[in-house]
């Protein structure tokens, strides 16, 4: 049997047509979406996912500021420099990268962000408004991308039994919430589970999101399963590969993504629809 690809191209594509159309909109009543990346120091894979934002932003045509601190910059002018940012009214998006040096308190300054600007989801209220099933909040990028690439490809989500490799507040938690919004039935597994592969086997869909290469392979599925990889890894040759194990996998579930090409661009435009979302729920 052949795999059908689920890529997120034509899901990015899709929401990016959408995008444009609101910018658009904000530009004609004098409305300019701005995303303001707080950065401490000059970590290399900082610098790598700051290039990816601003050409994202750019073919959007969305604004993106960096202020670039130092490394040993103390918590109170951190701190500072968060509550300046919050009360600009220019900046409609916060983004802070992750992790900070150990010197500084990160979920304090997580707590700071004003959870209207909050596109990247760190301050635990949007994740309360998710679990307490409040509208409004903001989504961590990566579950709405799952949710987004779902109904992309027609997903039937109304009783579906799902099953989630992983418990972080990234992805598998808040993800959880999100199918039950959907009203799917759903399951978490983590390192502790006694009966996993029993319950991927039963599973209409399966989303790996363990953070570890390759760990799944074929003995998880049936010919029938839906397979969503959210793992970034590198493998042992230095290229890019998901939790899932794609040369085991594929031909032998009904559907899978592929990493890279799968929810990673997908989760990109997530965080330009939150930055543009915050514009106009500040222009209301």
């Amino acid at each position: 049997m052949e795999s059908t690809l689920y890529k997120g191209k034509p899901v990015a594509d899709s929401l990016k047509e959408d995008l444009k159309k609101r910018i658009s909109r904000l530009k004609e009543e004098r409305h300019m979406p701005k995303l303001t990346i707080i950065r401490v120091g000059n970590n290399e894979d900082d610098l790598s996912y700051e290039r990816g934002i601003r050409k994202n932003c750019q073919n959007l045509e969305i604004e993106v500021e960096t202020l670039e601190l130092p490394v040993d910059i103390s918590q109170a002018d951190l701190e500072k420099t968060l509550t300046q940012v919050n009360e600009d009214d220019d900046t409609h998006g916060i983004m802070i990268f992750r992790p900070l040096p150990s010197h500084l308190d990160e979920g304090r300054i997580a707590s700071l962000i004003d959870p209207e600007k909050d596109v990247d989801s760190m301050n635990p209220e949007n994740l309360s408004r998710l679990f307490l099933g409040k509208d409004g909040g903001f989504v961590p990028c990566t579950p709405q991308a799952v949710i987004d690439l779902l109904e992309f490809y027609d997903f039937d989500f109304e009783g579906a039994n799902v099953v989630i490799l992983g418990r972080s507040l990234v992805v598998g938690k808040p993800l959880a919430m999100l199918f039950l919004e959907k009203n799917s039935t759903v399951t978490i597994c983590h390192s502790r589970t006694k009966n996993t592969k029993e319950l991927t086997k039963n599973a209409d869909l399966v989303v790996a999101a363990l953070g570890r290469a390759k760990m799944v392979d074929d003995s998880y599925f049936t010919k029938d399963t839906i397979v969503v990889d959210v793992g970034i890894n590198v493998d042992e040759n230095g290229k890019l590969c998901g939790d899932v194990d794609r040369e085991s996998v594929a031909g032998k579930v009904k559907a899978l993504t592929p990493v890279p090409g799968g929810i990673g661009s997908v989760t990109s435009t997530v965080l330009m629809d939150h930055i543009v979302r915050a514009c106009e729920n500040a222009k209301k």
